[in-house]
């Protein structure tokens, strides 16, 4: 199972995001991590625009978007954003997409939150052809493109989902890279998440390694548990509350996110990973929450022997 670190635009301890993604990056590549996700909030600067700095800036280490949500672009304006990050980067960006919550969508874009399958679909349908080089010719219900790109030598960019229902979990398996979750167990992810992505993929003739499951969650190593357990529970409220994610909680039988967290000791921690890897996880994204440096550190460090 790859082991891959998490990353957001705010909170990160100077006052310039562009600076401290940076630096950011540039850390984890030094102490040897391949990959960092980053998600992007609606209040925060465009994160595809801040990438294009930082992989100019930082060599040998690739970053995926999780997740860049669709709901208020284009495909066409999406695909041109991140090709031209491909370009920038020589190919290192991963492109994770997904649906924002109804409260950012209708709240503060206006924008309607209903039919996500075929909203889903139809940005698909003009994307990827883009992505590849090719033009579209998708004209939908919601969304329409037709035309094509001239971003030439932009490698493509691998797509992935945040799919945790049924229909989109099927629609990842069919069209993109595959998936991925956030505050998702173990039990959801063997039971669920796994098997209904690779048979979306087997369904639509695709191998099974076609296919590959991203889970992140919370985690720390540390001595002080029920410390830990707190922080988690206050950090990560809101996803206590958030329906989807609400939804993934209870069915892993979970009271709130500080459940989900992976909080303990070094061995506690890898056992709780080796979990993660029988339950059909291809890589296990760390979003590492310990006030202190020095707890950030350690959990890295473990993190670090881990990776495959």
């Amino acid at each position: 199972m790859q082991v891959s670190m998490f990353g957001q635009l705010s909170g990160a301890g100077i006052d310039n995001p562009v600076e401290a993604c940076v630096q950011n990056l540039a850390m984890l590549r030094e102490e040897g991590f391949r990959r960092l996700w980053m998600s992007q909030l609606p209040y925060e600067p465009d994160l595809l625009t801040v990438l294009a700095v930082a992989l100019r800036e930082v060599d040998d280490i690739e970053v995926a978007t999780g997740v860049v949500p669709i709901q208020n672009q284009h495909p066409m304006q999406m695909a041109q954003r991140a090709l031209t990050v491909s370009l920038v980067s020589h190919g290192r960006l991963i492109l994770g997409l997904g649906m924002t919550h109804q409260a950012v969508t209708e709240g503060m874009w206006g924008i309607p939150w209903d039919r996500p399958v075929r909203r889903l679909n139809e940005f698909l349908d003009g994307l990827l052809p883009l992505l590849a080089g090719e033009p579209a010719a998708a004209e939908g219900e919601i969304l329409t493109t037709r035309g094509a790109l001239m971003i030439g030598g932009a490698p493509r960019p691998d797509v992935y989902i945040a799919a945790l229902g049924p229909q989109l979990l099927k629609i990842a398996g069919r069209r993109t890279a595959g998936t991925c979750t956030w505050m998702t167990g173990p039990k959801t992810l063997a039971g669920h998440v796994t098997p209904s992505l690779r048979q979306a993929a087997a369904d639509a003739g695709r191998p099974e390694d076609a296919v590959r499951v991203v889970a992140c969650l919370p985690v720390s190593v540390t001595d002080d548990v029920d410390g830990a357990r707190k922080q988690a529970a206050e950090q990560f409220a809101m996803y206590g509350y958030l329906p989807s994610y609400r939804a993934m909680l209870d069915r892993e039988g979970y009271a709130g996110p500080e459940d989900a967290a992976i909080i303990g000791d070094e061995a506690t921690v890898k056992d709780r990973l080796a979990e993660l890897s029988a339950a059909g996880v291809d890589e296990y994204v760390a979003a590492t929450f310990d006030h202190s440096p020095e707890g950030q550190a350690r959990t890295r460090a473990v993190l670090r022997t881990l990776d495959d």
